[in-house]
């Protein structure tokens, strides 16, 4: 276990504490372990690729420790009513497409050689920044200053990276 994988694991089980301080309204603290669950995230992979760590597990955990914590936060955020719930479905739902659709293509395949394109970069930033902002917000106690068209840029990349994904994956698989 090398320390970019040790950091990705840390990020992982930060998850439940960030969904504790989130449940019981200590959203300073949810805030603070958001923002060090993306400090490990960008170390990690500046470190694997300063150092030449890059590994088969750190190129599964990686992706999984962010789609865990954004799945998490969706969930949490729609729960509590900060984000309406059709954009914590439609996160949740591409996601699920996409692992799905990976499991597919490695079965039909015997390969799954899939890099994240320009829109999942795209979609993944403006979930991150909308989970921040969130958090960043309600620690204001300005919730309402919410631009609803942050909720929409990032529902709409949401979908379009899904569509594109599912296009690369039948285009992969034919």
């Amino acid at each position: 276990m090398n320390l970019p994988n040790t950091l990705t694991v840390l990020r992982i089980l930060m998850i439940p504490f960030f969904v504790i301080t989130l449940t019981y309204g200590k959203y300073a603290l949810s805030l603070t372990l958001f923002i060090a669950a993306a400090l490990t995230d960008a170390l990690d992979g500046f470190i694997a690729r300063i150092q030449n760590k890059k590994t088969a597990i750190g190129k599964f955990l990686d992706p999984l420790a962010d789609k865990a914590l954004v799945l998490t936060s969706f969930i949490i955020f729609a729960i509590l009513g900060w984000i309406p719930k059709w954009l914590a479905i439609t996160v949740i739902s591409r996601d699920v497409i996409i692992v799905v659709g990976s499991a597919i293509l490695y079965i039909v395949t015997g390969n799954l050689k899939v890099s994240p394109s320009l829109i999942g970069k795209a979609t993944t930033f403006s979930q991150l920044f909308l989970a921040a902002l969130l958090l960043l917000l309600v620690n204001l106690n300005s919730l309402k200053a919410l631009p609803s068209v942050i909720i929409w840029i990032t529902g709409i990349l949401t979908i379009a990276s899904g569509i594109q994904y599912i296009y690369r994956g039948f285009r992969i698989a034919s």
